[in-house]
């Protein structure tokens, strides 16, 4: 008997199966590009190749095809990283805010569920070469407001203020209240915490390598704006005042460090300190050759400093936790908690991790999937401090 499938087998083309697919996926809503889908649309690809060898397989391909098509036009198929973001994606949109210091665009997400409560939100500061997009792939932070129902700010660095898109960390006047960067991103912050309803003292500040070194200037000169800072691979407040002090602070230089002259710079006289006592949770990879770990020691350290100048504060009380993450990567969780027994600090430690955001999303760039999960952890953080810092 002639096979039934013999006419669809001589008529098989893989691509333009995959090309019906990806159509499917994209009248979905579905991007097949970038994040998890991208994983799905290679696999089912993979799929299709392997097919050509296979008659009855590839009938089956054939037909699973016609069968994803209809699955998705029906709106059944599922993203299987975030089924619910896939079905309910919230809204992330572009806009621009100008000040006396300049202009800078940035993007907002914002979760479709509805609150009845004001909402927190977590302000999110890529690092070099990144953009807004890149970084919330890679760090999956709206899926977490998705889940947990806060709001997802993105400044973007413009490449006309710097050629990388590094925010301007280590310049003078970057590292003042009411000038430069800091005066752009802290009035991005309150407009769209303004126009959106923000819970005012559940507002947060993150980012990684110079976004993260840029919340800790924020965390300094806007304390009563945010209530929390996370910091991966960041640097600490008033560790350089140009480009040269800037690259011997990464490598772990300091101004009036014995060493420094060894790095080819002269010391830096640095007169800026951290003063104000701001929560913060601290990400570094122990291989980190970018921005050495011994940033983080610093940037916890001026937090102690600082929260032990306040009047009639207790010592903090600091114990370590050791763990692997699901990916298999090595950790180290130093608490540091105030008398009530709330952590004030946490400074994660990543063995044998570089210069990446840890259990990151493959789809962004400077990401470590090995884990822990940065942003889960940070968020974690963040919401427990809810109602800790003073209107």
């Amino acid at each position: 008997m002639k096979s039934l499938f013999s006419a669809r087998t001589k008529a098989f083309n893989a691509d333009a199966i995959n090309a019906t697919i990806e159509r499917a996926l994209t009248r979905a809503g579905l991007n097949t590009s970038v994040g998890p889908m991208r994983h799905v649309t290679e696999t089912i690809r993979r799929a299709l190749a392997s097919g050509r060898t296979s008659d009855s397989h590839s009938a089956a391909s054939a037909s699973a095809s016609v069968d994803v098509e209809v699955e998705v036009e029906r709106g059944r198929l599922r993203n299987p990283a975030s089924s619910e973001q896939a079905l309910k994606p919230g809204s992330f949109e572009t806009h621009q805010f100008s000040n006396a210091a300049g202009s800078r665009a940035y993007k907002v997400y914002m979760p479709k569920a509805a609150s009845a409560t004001p909402r927190a939100m977590v302000v999110m500061l890529h690092g070099c070469t990144q953009t807004a997009d890149d970084f919330a792939a890679g760090t999956q932070m709206n899926r977490l407001a998705d889940t947990h129902g806060f709001l997802v700010l993105y400044p973007e660095q413009a490449a006309h203020a710097n050629t990388s898109k590094c925010w301007n960390w280590f310049q003078p006047q970057d590292q003042l209240r009411g000038d430069g960067e800091p005066s752009l991103i802290a009035g991005i912050t309150s407009k769209v915490a303004s126009e959106n309803g923000v819970d005012p003292l559940r507002i947060f500040v993150a980012g990684l390598s110079a976004g993260a070194a840029m919340a800790v200037v924020l965390g300094e000169t806007y304390p009563d704006l945010f209530a929390g800072i996370g910091s991966h691979s960041g640097l600490p407040y008033g560790s350089a005042h140009d480009i040269p002090s800037a690259m011997v602070a990464m490598k772990g230089g300091r101004g009036g460090i014995a060493g420094l002259h060894s790095l080819g710079q002269a010391p830096v006289n640095m007169s800026r300190s951290a003063t104000q006592s701001v929560p913060i949770i601290v990400f570094h990879g122990d291989r980190d050759h970018t921005v050495q770990q011994s940033n983080s020691h610093v940037i916890v350290q001026q937090a102690r400093d600082a929260y032990g100048s306040e009047p009639s504060q207790d010592a903090l009380h600091v114990g370590t936790r050791f763990g692997v993450a699901e990916g298999g990567r090595r950790f180290s969780r130093e608490i540091h908690t105030d008398a009530l027994g709330q952590a004030r600090i946490e400074n994660w430690t990543l063995h044998g991790a570089g210069h990446a955001w840890s259990g990151g999303h493959a789809s962004g760039s400077y990401t470590d999937v090995a884990g822990p999960d940065a942003s889960a952890e940070m968020v974690r953080f963040f919401l427990n401090l809810a109602g800790t810092r003073l209107a």
